[in-house]
């Protein structure tokens, strides 16, 4: 199995506090890797320096051996990376289906004159891109849905539409942040469902979530931070039996 991502020696520092402190990680093309740890422990610093919003102090970000370190947002977003948010980013009082649309915008082609004039090759991009919003919509199952604002939808539904915007940059790789925040257990079965429809879309995901049940179910693999250092990785039923784990983390939490 290839390594689609890489961090190597990786450091973020904030003044004199270290977020992220030497971090080696490898993701694999393919799989579902969870992200855990404690609060503060790192977990969004780090998806911040790999997807390009903050620049590392120090170490390598590779993608498919590129080197990808300090690169902007959204360059990184146009070479396959893509992630979503704790807080929700979706534009509440525009639809649904405009919401995904709006995740193309790194896709066009036409010159930026041509759609500002409604060129007919501006308009035939543009439907390309409105039909293709509505297949993202079906396979999130959020197609009922398209002629709804956003600001309408209940909290689970506005989970899966900030990942249908996502999907609409093509990504190779997606980094969710607890996606299944707030989420009752029937949209967190919902969920789970999806994040494995998207793996098996040829699409790598790594998680973060506190839902450990979740977790537990639904990832390949376990990297636990704490205290921005990786402590453990390994297997689900390894991670749950590290003793350096439960004393960090899963003793506050619980599995069950």
């Amino acid at each position: 199995m290839g390594t689609i991502l890489e961090v190597k020696n990786l450091g973020k520092h904030f003044g004199g506090l270290a977020a992220i402190s030497q971090l080696d990680m490898g993701v694999y093309e393919g799989e579902i890797l969870g992200l855990i740890g404690p609060n503060g422990a790192g977990k969004t610093t780090l998806f911040n320096v790999i997807s390009g919003f903050f620049p590392p102090s120090v170490g390598r970000v590779t993608l498919r051996g590129r080197d990808v370190t300090g690169m902007h947002a959204h360059e990184i977003a146009r070479l396959g990376i893509s992630r979503t948010f704790q807080a929700s980013t979706l534009f509440m009082k525009s639809s649904v289906l405009e919401n995904v649309f709006t995740g193309f915008h790194l896709s066009y082609t036409t010159r930026r004159w041509k759609r500002l004039f409604r060129s007919p090759s501006a308009r035939d991009e543009e439907a390309r891109f409105r039909k293709e919003a509505l297949n993202i919509l079906e396979f999130m199952g959020l197609a009922s849905l398209s002629g709804e604002l956003a600001a309408n939808l209940p909290h689970g539904h506005q989970r899966v539409l900030g990942i249908s915007m996502a999907l609409a940059t093509h990504p190779k790789l997606l980094l969710l942040d607890e996606p299944m925040t707030g989420m009752n257990p029937v949209e967190t079965e919902n969920m789970i469902g999806l994040v494995r429809q998207i793996r098996d879309r040829g699409i790598t995901v790594v998680l973060v979530e506190h839902d450990m049940k979740a977790v537990m179910n639904l990832c390949d693999r376990i990297a636990v931070l704490n205290y921005g250092q990786k402590i453990a990785e390994g297997l689900p039923r390894e991670i749950r039996e590290n003793p350096e784990v439960v004393e960090a983390y899963l003793g506050k939490h619980g599995t069950k």
